[in-house]
């Protein structure tokens, strides 16, 4: 069985951090770059990072630019985002998904439909 859990959410102060940890399971790690998405309420739901599995390259929304950090450990199947400097604005739900993506991946993370697996999401809260 496929599964993808995050983990690490929670209520936090405007300015604090939160790590996010995504743990995969059922597939072939390896063989899927993650990405980590978010969505407010009433918002569409959008890309924040996505971890490449074929090269280790990283990419961002310019909206979290210098203030997250994705990193991937593959012997424990986990992919982490680091958030610092947070804003209330960031508030959202945070899921992490798994895309067999490879060519273009530079220009396509940002697709949802692009993702094959996803997690059921966890709860980002910035208060100001």
């Amino acid at each position: 069985e496929v599964q993808l859990v995050e983990s690490g959410g929670g209520l936090v102060q405007a300015g604090g951090s939160l790590r996010l940890s995504c743990a995969a399971s059922g597939f072939t790690f390896d063989d899927y770059s993650i990405g980590w998405f978010r969505q407010a309420p009433g918002k569409e739901r959008e890309g924040v990072s996505c971890i490449s599995s074929s090269d280790g390259s990283t990419y961002y929304a310019d909206s979290v630019k210098g203030r997250f950090t994705i990193s991937s450990d593959n012997a424990k199947n986990t992919v982490y985002l680091q958030m610092n400097s947070l804003k209330p604005e960031d508030t959202a739900v945070y899921y992490c998904a798994a895309t067999r993506v490879k060519h273009r991946l530079w220009a396509l993370w940002v697709h949802s439909s692009e993702y094959d697996y996803w997690g059921q999401g966890t709860q980002v809260t910035v208060s100001s």
